[in-house]
Parts: C-alpha cells; sequence; structure tokens
C-alpha cells in the first residue's frame, strides 16, 4: 500500500509541475519591453482645435468652374489637403490664359500647378507616416500573439505526452500490482486523477500577458471625437466625411466601426463581460490573451486599409489636374 501512495504521490506531483508551468508569464526582456511601451509612434503628435478643420464641403460654396472639372471625390479631397481655392485660382488662371496666351499667364499656371502637386505629395506622406504607425502596432500585437500562441502549443503538447506516460505507466503498473490487494485499485485511482489533472490543464492552456497603449489609435476610432491627436486634420476629416446626399451612408470611420461589430470583434450594447473587453481594446491596456491581441492586429490592419484609401483619392485629384489642359 506505501508503494502504491508512493506511485499516487508522483502523478499528483507531476499534474502539479505542469499546472505550475502552464502559469508562467513571459521573462524575454525584448518582450517585456514591447508589452510595455510602443515604439511606434515617432513624435508624430498633432494639437488642432474644431476651427483648424475642414468644414464639411457641402456646406461651402464650390466654384461652378471646378464642379466641371473635377470630380466630387477630387474635390473633397482638395479641400481637406487645403488646395480648394488654389483650385478655383488655378481655373480663373486658366481661363485667362485661354483667352488671352502670355509667358507670364503661362509661368502663372505652372506655379499654381506645382504648389497644389506639392501639397498633394506632403499629404501623401502624411497618410504614409500614419499608415506606418498603424502597421507597427499591428505587427506589435500579432508578434506577442504569435509568442502566446506557441508557448500554449509547446505546453499543449508537453501535457499530451504526459497524459500519454501517465496513462501507460498506470496501466503497467496496476496490470503488475494485479494479485497485491488493493495497491492496483491506488494506482488506478492515482492514473485517474492525474490524467484528468492534465486534461483539464489542456482545456485551460489559455494563458495571457500584460499589454499597455496608452497612444491608442483605435480609442479615437470609436470616440470619434471633433479632433484627434493621432490623425492630422485631413486624415481625420477623410474619415469623418458623411455625404448626405448618399442616404444611409455614413462615413469611413462609421463604417468601421459597424464591421466590427457585425463581426463580433467589439460589442455594441456589451453586457458587463464584453464592456470589460470593450474598454480593454480601446482602453490603456491591460491583461490580453492570444486572440484578443490577434483581435486587436485585425482592428489595426482594418483601420490601415481604410487609412491607405486616402492615397486613391489623392491619386484621383492629381490625375484630373494633370488632364486639365492648358
Amino acid at each position: 500500500m506505501k508503494k502504491a501512495k508512493q506511485y499516487t504521490g508522483m502523478f499528483l506531483a507531476a499534474a502539479g509541475i505542469a499546472a505550475a508551468v502552464s502559469c508562467s508569464g513571459i521573462k524575454n526582456t525584448a518582450l517585456r519591453a514591447q508589452l510595455e511601451k510602443s515604439n511606434c509612434n515617432q513624435q508624430n503628435v498633432y494639437t488642432y482645435t474644431v476651427a483648424d478643420m475642414p468644414r464639411p464641403i457641402h456646406e461651402i460654396i464650390i466654384d461652378t468652374a471646378l464642379l466641371s472639372k473635377f470630380s466630387f471625390k477630387s474635390l473633397n479631397m482638395a479641400h481637406a489637403i487645403g488646395v480648394l481655392d488654389d483650385l478655383g485660382r488655378y481655373a480663373d488662371a486658366q481661363k485667362k490664359y485661354r483667352m488671352q496666351p502670355s509667358a507670364e499667364s503661362r509661368l502663372h499656371l505652372l506655379e499654381l500647378s506645382q504648389k497644389i502637386a506639392n501639397r498633394i505629395n506632403i499629404s501623401s506622406l502624411e497618410v504614409s507616416a500614419v499608415s506606418s504607425e498603424m502597421d507597427c502596432e499591428e505587427e506589435r500585437a500579432s508578434q506577442i500573439a504569435n509568442y502566446l500562441s506557441g508557448k500554449q502549443d509547446a505546453l499543449e503538447s508537453k501535457l499530451t505526452v504526459g497524459a500519454i506516460v501517465v496513462g501507460a505507466t498506470g496501466a503497467i503498473s496496476t496490470g503488475a500490482l494485479l494479485n497485491s490487494g488493493n495497491s492496483g485499485d491506488y494506482i488506478g485511482v492515482g492514473t485517474g486523477v492525474a490524467e484528468a489533472t492534465l486534461g483539464l490543464l489542456i482545456l485551460l492552456n489559455k494563458s495571457g500577458t500584460e499589454f499597455h497603449h496608452k497612444r491608442n489609435a483605435l480609442k479615437e476610432i470609436w470616440k470619434g471625437q471633433a479632433t484627434s491627436s493621432i490623425f492630422p486634420p485631413s486624415v481625420w476629416y477623410y474619415l469623418n466625411y458623411k455625404n448626405p446626399a448618399q442616404q444611409g451612408a455614413g462615413s469611413l470611420r462609421e463604417l468601421l466601426i459597424e464591421k466590427w461589430i457585425s463581426f463580433g470583434q467589439v460589442a455594441h450594447n456589451p453586457s458587463k463581460k464584453q464592456l470589460k473587453k470593450t474598454q480593454l481594446y480601446f482602453g490603456n491596456g491591460g491583461k490580453y490573451s492570444a486572440g484578443q491581441l490577434n483581435n486587436r492586429a485585425d482592428m489595426y490592419d482594418q483601420l490601415e486599409s481604410n487609412i491607405n484609401l486616402m492615397k486613391q483619392d489623392l491619386k484621383g485629384l492629381f490625375t484630373e489636374l494633370e488632364q486639365l489642359h492648358y
């Protein structure tokens, strides 16, 4: 009986060690640094007021000459980056040049065209800068998620092997002690407890880690305030503009949130449990699981894609400008 109890104690001790291993956290120094602080932002903090934001284009009067030469998307983009007035001056200068061509008026046209093109290029760089930060944050979350998943998979493999070894050892020991009174029964009970413990550990193998993000672009998208400290005015205007002429069509920001809700990434009217999850994504950080980090990375990827759409409209504006002839 003493020997049987020793076997049982050995099995339970093995299960206890596995449990302790399953609760271990991330000790890698480089990864710990990524958990505490992000290096994705290179001091791009925007401070502007509502007065600095472009007014919605449907609230201003646009020169009819521009309406005949440029699409609404291009005009809205020109308004977002602050060159709508320059486009108007360009249209007037072009008209005067056609009526009375001269080297001076041609030079004036070239200067206006260059000024608008420069602003388009600068805006494109702004979009790239913001997009690169979103991509960096996505990779940051994804990298930690992959690390956690790798640890979980490795531990699950060890626990599975442990369960197989315990089961096999228990079966052999029970058979060997079949004629030794109740010893085989003790071994069977100990083996069963150890296997059940290892199986439970496999099911509960969902370790997490603290992940912090004081600078949180997802939070600004979710709240949708009048200004942003992460997005420049042109990008923030682009993401928030909603054309009243298109019934039922929301802004890119609203459509993005709608997708998050529709695909179950966040909850719109969350329960207490879901509210905690929502606060995790749109707060300053907290304890994330690998799945939650992957979800956060996906949300950043979707945000980055929407920001990059602005480059299509910038290209459209530049193309329409180039197509105008003197």
